[in-house]
């Protein structure tokens, strides 16, 4: 087991990576946050893989549990769910010291924290990420929000776990589809920090692709490494976070407009070719570089063409993007391979022609 701490003075908090974690969740949850109760809130997908597992284990310590689910998708990750979660909460009589497991993906971990920050106020929330996105990007952070509209993430709010359980062996259950979703994280996390990082990837791809050994266990590592160390940063998302948008800008722009028929991997992947070639336009990020990017992404299984989506449906999407101020659009854009930078005074005609190219 591999261990990160992120420091943020009281909220500071654990995670913790490695194989046959949840086969520990009691003990480490003791550690963490001892509780009369807990609760988790999962998918019946995820419940049927891992809730049982957890549940059991919970039972050797004697520690009651209740469980609500949510459907799957992101179509749910709503204030109707959110309503439906409260209610779910009240009736299973939890306290302000009543602990929420978020057990599950990106989604699952969004809505669970969005819940966990506003019932009562705020109870404890522990993150059991069961994806390769979510152990590498979204359950580090305290980023946790719900969808509104067409929009994505727009009411949220910043709220730190206690705690982050991130058991590699659960990502062996993935379809390929979406173990490559989170490779589009992987990726985005070595192009902004870290070219060493970029060159693993490169060259472990096919043991990283076929889950070999202790591959996955040093990748997660890395790349929630990354962004833990930005994080701390920049905890607010108020300069240097920004940069953690590489190729989320033009892609939660592409989710909306496709009414996430396009998962957030795949928007991302596109959206990191597309703003890698508005970097070329601006004078920075080689061609060589582009060109590595683009092999990498296509070899993780992942699209780097613009969908048959109208551009001026993106566009507009992209006015809507959290990262605006004062009108303008902020970008992080790569300088070189492990080196970004943020700007806002990217013309729109850039950026139409870069998703036409």
């Amino acid at each position: 087991m591999k261990s990160l701490n992120v420091e943020l003075g009281n909220k500071s908090y654990d995670i913790l990576i490695g194989s046959g974690l949840l086969d520990r969740t009691a003990d480490l949850l003791c550690e963490a946050v001892f509780a009369k109760k807990y609760i988790i809130v999962t998918n019946p997908t995820v419940d049927k893989l891992f809730g049982n597992k957890v549940k059991e284990n919970l039972s050797t310590r004697n520690l009651p549990l209740d469980l609500l689910t949510v459907p799957d998708g992101e179509k749910y990750k709503s204030l109707d769910s959110a309503g439906s979660l409260y209610e779910g909460l009240t009736a299973c009589f939890a306290e302000r010291g009543t602990p929420i497991l978020a057990l599950g993906g990106g989604v699952i971990g969004d809505l669970a924290g969005f819940v966990a920050a506003t019932y009562m106020r705020g109870v404890p929330l522990i993150q059991i990420p069961t994806t390769l996105l979510a152990q590498v990007d979204s359950s580090i952070g305290g980023k946790v929000a719900v969808d509104h509209g067409k929009l994505k993430n727009k009411i949220g709010a910043f709220y730190q776990p206690h705690l982050v359980i991130s058991d590699t062996d659960t990502l062996r259950t993935l379809p390929q589809k979406e173990f490559a979703n989170g490779m589009a994280e992987v990726i985005k996390s070595a192009v902004i920090r870290d070219i060493s990082f970029f060159i693993f990837i490169k060259e472990n791809l096919t043991a990283i692709m076929k889950q070999g050994g202790d591959i996955i266990e040093d990748m997660v590592f890395r790349a929630a490494a990354i962004k833990a160390s930005i994080v701390m940063q920049d905890e607010r998302d108020t300069g240097l976070r920004n940069i953690l948008n590489f190729g989320h800008t033009i892609g939660h722009a592409i989710e909306s407009v496709s009414k996430f028929k396009i998962s957030h991997g795949q928007a991302v992947a596109i959206g990191m070719i597309a703003e890698a070639k508005i970097a070329r336009s601006m004078g920075t990020f080689e061609k060589y570089e582009l060109e590595e990017l683009e092999k990498l992404i296509s070899h993780c299984g992942l699209p780097t063409r613009m969908p048959e989506i109208d551009r001026s449906s993106i566009l507009r999407a992209m006015q809507h993007d959290k990262k605006i101020a004062s009108g303008k659009i902020r970008f992080a854009l790569p300088r070189n391979i492990g080196d970004v930078y943020l700007t806002d005074t990217v013309e729109p005609d850039i950026v139409r022609e870069a998703m036409e190219d």
